[in-house]
């Protein structure tokens, strides 16, 4: 195989990769609290320049040498994903159980069945037992990792440090602030995955949370479409030099047969 079919095929599948991350952000621009995704691209050798891993004895080998320098050199690859954590614009709604956080390094706990997740989407209601959850039906904890119990019946209000008064019933929303928001792990839904909950702090000093109000998605639709057109340009360069490396490749194989029958 040649290093510009093979640089052509890496830059390719990169850049179908970057499309499906463009279609998802789109695809999820009026969804609440969501958060835009992005890839990162590299070569090969940029990798292997920053990787401290050699390869193993058995490819130190003159061959293996000219078969890396010769098709892996220059091959685009996806190196890193990450997911923007910026804020979107605040909806106001009046609704007492639509709630937003005015920070974005922040999020509310909730408990699904395989055990607690962040979330930044507010859109709340309440279910059968009166408690407060998710869309989802997850309930959202309170600061002693308990539901939030909701008397519909009566006024529920919350303060931006999180505390709610609901009749009788008092207490205190959870917001927490991780350490690292690059551990975290997107679930769908809007969740987020927990890789140590020892890196959570609380961020109930902040003031953050915002009552009748939702996060809309940070998802710049001017902006996605540009690098949709942008990722669509590319798979066409890099198709035409498919094509070119391939007609070249079989050129070369129909001159050398002519040449051995000659």
């Amino acid at each position: 195989m040649q290093s510009g079919f093979y640089a052509g095929t890496g830059g390719m599948v990169s850049q179908f990769h970057k499309l499906e991350t463009i279609t998802n952000n789109l695809a999820n621009l009026n969804t609440t609290g969501f958060k835009r995704d992005e890839k990162i691209f590299g070569d090969y050798m940029r990798m292997a320049k920053d990787s401290h891993d050699e390869l193993p004895l058995q490819n130190h080998t003159r061959e293996s040498s000219k078969f890396y320098n010769r098709t892996m050199t220059r091959v685009p690859q996806v190196v890193d994903e990450y997911s923007d954590f910026s804020m979107g614009s605040m909806k106001q709604t009046h609704n007492p159980l639509d709630l937003a956080l005015a920070k974005d390094d922040v999020f509310f706990v909730v408990e699904a069945p395989d055990g607690f997740h962040l979330t930044r989407d507010g859109s709340f209601t309440t279910n059968e037992n009166g408690q407060l959850v998710t869309r989802q039906g997850f309930a959202v904890l309170d600061t002693d990792l308990r539901p939030i119990e909701i008397d519909m019946n009566e006024n529920i209000a919350f303060d931006k440090a999180g505390a709610f008064m609901n009749g009788n019933n008092d207490g205190e929303l959870l917001v927490v602030q991780p350490e690292n928001l690059r551990t975290l792990q997107k679930m769908g839904n809007g969740l987020y995955k927990i890789t140590d909950q020892n890196e959570l702090v609380s961020a109930e000093d902040l003031n953050v949370v915002r009552q009748g109000y939702l996060e809309g998605s940070n998802v710049n639709a001017v902006l996605e479409m540009s690098s949709l057109i942008e990722a669509n340009r590319m798979v066409g360069m890099y198709q035409k030099v498919m094509d070119t490396q391939m007609n070249q490749l079989n050129r070369d194989a129909i001159e050398k047969l002519a040449t051995n029958r000659a």
